[in-house]
């Protein structure tokens, strides 16, 4: 019986049935399988770009293409170059874009206290450390901590060619409304006025090319939550709650007010989800468990993880030094960045849906 000789045809062939995990539609079809060339009988070359460089399942996808060459003739071995490229949320009519910003995430809570800005600013590091082009918006105008998360509060941004240039910290550009007035000074404004300064923060910042803006959003839901669902095309919401009732249940309504504003619910995160005693290693649900987890599966929403309680997640390394910056390679802060991973796979799937074609770039 002859032996089939493996061409480039018969390679592609085979690998026309790998399908994206999240997305089920083939790869190659996607344009996700570029540059396949045949090195020698037994190696086949070829870059795989994902939609963005926080893909979770890039092993998965690893063993599928090897799994799809084992049925050709000498069963090849994959040689993957990985290159991302994260997809956009399109455009709305009658809304304006961020000039350079693919996607816009905002972070909020139904309460204060449950750790939505902490939650904001890791996931935003996460995310920058993965491989994104990452920018943090703290909307939070009656309680703006991201610049003391990120050690920043001295910080004074300035102007160029009518744009406000953000503070880069720790490979994250960022923009505050604590920039901009005196510090333990109240921002007693009614909804105008935040609303013109959200408005300015969106628009009026030079924001560069980022993959992500993060938004920190106050509590609640009030004047900052409608003026961004009316203003930009945001990319969804991811919701944060502690596993406690009184937490889960003013989380529902912030949901049901996304739902109601027409912004997609990415997922919802319970933080401080567990205890875990650093001498002993007994893990305490201290404020139960499982709490959000329930929820979102009720609400139909995705359920990104659990971050536990720690001291380490307050403190940092220090005032304004982020666990992810001081301990990158620790338990917890693979904690973030594996749902940094699911949060951005919840974003390609938000816009796959949206634009039914994946828009990469022709490399």
């Amino acid at each position: 019986m002859a032996v089939t000789q493996l061409t480039e045809e018969i390679v592609l062939a085979a690998l026309g049935t790998v399908k994206d995990p999240e997305l089920h539609r083939g790869m190659i079809e996607l344009k996700m399988i570029q540059d396949v060339a045949l090195v020698d009988p037994r190696t086949v070359a070829m870059r795989v770009v994902l939609t963005t460089p926080a893909c979770p399942l890039k092993n998965k996808i690893h063993d599928d293409i090897d799994a799809a060459l084992a049925t050709l003739p000498g069963a090849p071995k994959a040689e993957i170059k990985w290159d991302a490229q994260v997809s956009r949320t399109g455009s709305i009519p009658q809304m304006q874009q961020i000039e350079g910003v693919k996607n816009i995430v905002s972070v909020g809570a139904g309460k204060g206290g449950v750790g939505k800005s902490t939650s904001a600013v890791n996931l935003a590091l996460a995310l920058a450390q993965l491989g994104a082009r990452t920018g943090v918006l703290d909307a939070d105008v009656y309680g703006p901590n991201v610049p003391i998360l990120l050690g920043a509060e001295r910080e004074k941004p300035y102007a160029q060619n009518d744009k406000i240039i953000p503070i880069q910290r720790y490979g994250i550009k960022l923009i505050s409304i604590a920039f901009f007035i005196e510090a333990d000074k109240p921002a007693i404004w009614r909804g105008p006025m935040l609303s013109g300064a959200v408005r300015q923060f969106l628009f009026d910042v030079n924001w560069g090319e980022l993959d992500y803006l993060v938004v920190d959003l106050p509590p609640g839901t009030g004047d900052v939550q409608l003026t961004m669902s009316q203003s930009i095309p945001m990319t969804g919401a991811v919701v944060v709650s502690t596993p406690q009732d009184v937490s889960t249940a003013d989380v529902g309504r912030a949901i049901q007010m996304f739902n109601t504003l027409k912004v997609p619910n990415l997922g919802l995160i319970e933080n401080m989800s567990y205890f875990t005693c650093p001498h002993c290693g007994e893990r305490e649900d201290i404020f139960g468990h499982g709490g959000a987890k329930m929820l979102a599966e009720r609400m139909k929403i995705p359920f990104l993880g659990e971050i536990p309680l720690d001291r380490k997640i307050r403190e940092g390394g220090g005032p304004g030094v982020p666990l992810m910056v001081t301990e990158p390679d620790s338990p917890l802060a693979s904690v973030y960045r594996q749902v940094a991973s699911q949060l951005a796979a919840q974003v390609s799937i938000r816009n796959f849906k949206q634009a039914s074609v994946i828009p990469l770039r022709t490399i």
